[in-house]
């Protein structure tokens, strides 16, 4: 099995008068496999989410147990991103990715087939497992897509590259709340009583036939095409110590210990992406449950928030990319900063909405009121979606930027490590469902607070680091 995964062989050179139009054709291509592959995932991971609400009013679970169940994936994920990432830096990107993809897809329509007991302590142990299982085939995601953006985009194009094709994940998550929200009506429509099983069911379907596509659209390196180098192509060699140890095969203990381990300023983007990915999906993976149990809105209205909220990060993350590379000539470090402030800014303003509202209202009716509040509440999702996805992706791109291109994998699996188990798992699932659940909404709001001020303060201490790095 491990053979079917090899790297395909270099192909002899093409023609020189046609490498220019199949370079073209084919990095268009392969970056449009990359980018709805990777969204793809995202209709197959985040999908309890949305299904909550309704597992929670049937009984079959709480918010304590949903916030366990949903972790299961983050902590496979954290370990399987690390894990495959290496596995990813010696395998086909295609096969690796769409292998995982298709997995990924069966195993959580699966989930909406089980027909759930009483036992509330069963049907979460239960779905722990399967999140389990769907968190690690992830893992085979991102490694095989950050390794095409490597070998098929040089350095100084790969910022803005790479934050054009980071919006996929955002697009995948928008797309599952409208295809959520599809399916609940489908299944009223048949007469099916527990629609949340759509959450599960309908997305699935979509990422399956995004995975034949995908098999159709990416190919592995330039090389296996019959192409030169993306850097004898561009004519790049910025960030490359060596044309020849770009394509050496190096032991994964090497690659950990030298280009990673060692690494102080990996060190230091890994915990701060722990903090941005606690208010990543501390903000975005609770609203459903948050708006629909605090009588905010409906699940309809909810759903429509979940999608608008990951939407905005598609032109946000562009435009982070872009002020990277326009402005600070790649450096990652200022822009983090500046979304990472106004992240703040938009998670106090979810926080306090209904004050706000309630403020400027005055003696206006309740409906008003609750009106003023619901549109607040858009803003700020929006808010927060538009300006986290970009510090997420050039969070990544730093890690990939400091280690050559056949570390990327490794590099971009340990800073992932951080922000999956530690900032996902643990602190915006396990204790925020936990908290939630104890001691009120208002309390995780605080930590989200908090958690945006440690991502800004990380963020900023790599500043004159990475500019040393980049003159």
């Amino acid at each position: 099995m491990s053979r079917f995964f090899d790297p395909p062989a270099a192909k002899p050179l093409l023609p020189e008068g046609k490498i220019s139009k199949v370079y073209r054709s084919m990095r268009f291509r392969v970056f449009m496999g990359a980018f709805l592959g990777y969204a793809a995932y995202y209709l197959v991971r985040k999908n309890l989410s949305l299904a909550a609400p309704g597992m929670i009013e049937d009984g079959l679970v709480d918010k304590a147990g949903v916030g366990i169940a949903m972790s299961a994936v983050s902590i496979a994920y954290a370990f399987s991103k690390f894990i495959m990432g290496s596995v990813s830096d010696r395998s086909d990107a295609r096969k690796f990715l769409v292998v995982g993809l298709v997995l990924s897809a069966l195993t959580m329509m699966a989930v909406g087939f089980i027909p759930f007991g009483a036992s509330q302590v069963v049907n979460v142990t239960l779905i722990f497992i399967l999140m389990l299982i769907i968190g690690w085939l992830s893992g085979m995601g991102w490694p095989p897509c950050g390794r095409v953006m490597a070998y098929w985009f040089s350095q100084n194009e790969r910022s803005f590259k790479m934050s054009v094709w980071n919006t996929s994940h955002t697009f995948g998550g928008g797309s599952l709340g409208l295809l959520v929200s599809l399916g609940l009506v489908i299944f009223a429509g048949l007469g099916i009583e527990q629609t949340w099983r759509a959450a599960f069911i309908v997305p699935s379907a979509v990422a399956l036939l995004i995975a034949v596509f995908c098999w159709w659209a990416i190919r592995d390196t330039p090389q296996s095409c019959g192409l030169p180098s993306i850097n004898d192509y561009r004519n790049d060699y910025s960030g490359v110590k060596s044309k020849e140890k770009s394509v050496e095969k190096i032991p994964f203990r090497t690659l950990f210990v030298e280009y990673v381990f060692k690494n102080k300023l990996l060190w230091v983007i890994a915990f701060a992406n722990a903090f941005v990915y606690m208010v990543r999906y501390g903000v975005g993976d609770w609203a459903p449950l948050y708006l629909q149990e605090m009588d905010i809105m409906t699940p309809e209205q909810s759903n429509l928030a979940f999608a608008l909220h990951n939407y905005a990060g598609i032109p946000g993350t562009i435009i982070c990319g872009w002020i990277s590379s326009r402005f600070f000539k790649g450096r990652c470090t200022p822009p983090n900063v500046i979304f990472m402030g106004l992240v703040l800014l938009g998670t106090l303003i979810y926080w306090q909405a209904g004050s706000i509202a309630g403020f400027f209202a005055g003696s206006a009716s309740a409906e008003a009121v609750a009106g003023l509040t619901r549109g607040l509440i858009y803003f700020a999702l929006i808010l927060v979606g538009f300006c986290i996805y970009g510090p997420v992706a050039l969070i990544g791109i730093q890690a990939l930027n400091l280690v050559p291109k056949n570390a990327a994998g490794t590099a971009a699996g340990f800073v992932g490590l951080f922000g999956y188990l530690f900032g996902d798992a643990l602190l915006s699932k396990m204790l925020m469902g936990t908290v939630a659940e104890n001691a009120g909404w208002h309390v995780t709001f605080m930590m989200l607070a908090v958690a945006s001020i440690a991502a800004v303060l990380l963020c900023a201490a790599t500043w004159k680091s990475e500019k040393k790095l980049a003159a």
